[in-house]
């Protein structure tokens, strides 16, 4: 079979990414790199650091990203993109115009005999309760439809200066480090989750923007993927073996 790829977080068009043309360009040669070699791409949410579609507008910019996706699925790569907090408010523009399979909750499917979790990771065990109200306002369909009475200009602006200021929150504008199996909470959903659905063989998220390769049996992994803002993470599975890597553009590998 030809290799599944799941990466995440790419944050496209961050106000707080000083290099958003050499980073988007840099996904997208990954992306032409891995073509042939994939059967299907797996994003995994906050690939745009704010997207909201409005009736007649969406987001300027990222041409060459959604060309890339347009192309992959053109060639018959099944491209899965998951929402995550950044990028949840999509209605339709992505599917239509790019080809791609939209997931707004975890999803798990079957690979190759191996059964994956995949999920963005935004509200899985996540004990913050400012942030799983904000959640929760952001899914909310009024809100969503105030948020699209804005006009683009304002509304737009709005989203990337919350997502801005959200970066800007964080020490040296880098997210935490792993903070351990027993405090991560992605880790603990993982395994309470495992106690229900013993057949998981891989739980891999997005979210956190760190790179984790974490055995919790003898069966299952847990991978979270990192980011594509510094450190150009992804996962490959190649049919039998999952593989966490570092994008380097030359390298022939991916």
């Amino acid at each position: 079979m030809k290799n599944v790829y799941f990466l995440s977080d790419a944050h496209l068009g961050s106000w707080a990414v000083n290099h958003k043309r050499t980073q988007e360009r840099r996904l997208v040669r990954f992306l032409d790199e891995i073509k042939d070699k994939a059967s299907a791409v797996y994003l995994l949410g906050d690939m745009f650091d704010f997207w909201n579609e409005y009736r007649l507008a969406v987001p300027k910019g990222f041409t060459r990203f959604l060309g890339k996706l347009s192309e992959l699925t053109d060639h018959g790569v099944e491209v899965h993109y998951f929402t995550g907090n950044h990028d949840l408010w999509t209605y339709g523009y992505l599917e239509r115009e790019c080809g791609v399979i939209l997931h707004r909750k975890p999803l798990t499917t079957e690979i190759a005999d191996k059964i994956f979790y995949l999920a963005h990771g935004d509200g899985l065990g996540d004990p913050d309760r400012k942030f799983q109200t904000l959640r929760k306002l952001f899914h909310n369909r009024l809100c969503q439809f105030l948020l699209n009475t804005i006009h683009p200009r304002w509304g737009l602006w709005l989203g990337y200066r919350w997502a801005k200021h959200s970066r800007e929150k964080r020490v040296d504008g880098y997210e935490t480090p792993f903070l351990g199996e027993e405090k991560e909470y992605l880790v603990k959903y993982s395994k309470d989750y495992l106690q229900t659905h013993p057949d998981i063989d891989f739980f891999l998220y997005g979210h956190r923007h760190v790179q984790i390769d974490l055995p919790l049996n003898e069966r299952t992994r847990l991978l979270m993927l990192g980011d594509w803002i510094t450190q150009f993470t992804y996962a490959v599975f190649d049919g039998q073996h999952l593989f966490l890597e570092n994008y380097i553009e030359g390298d022939t590998k991916p």
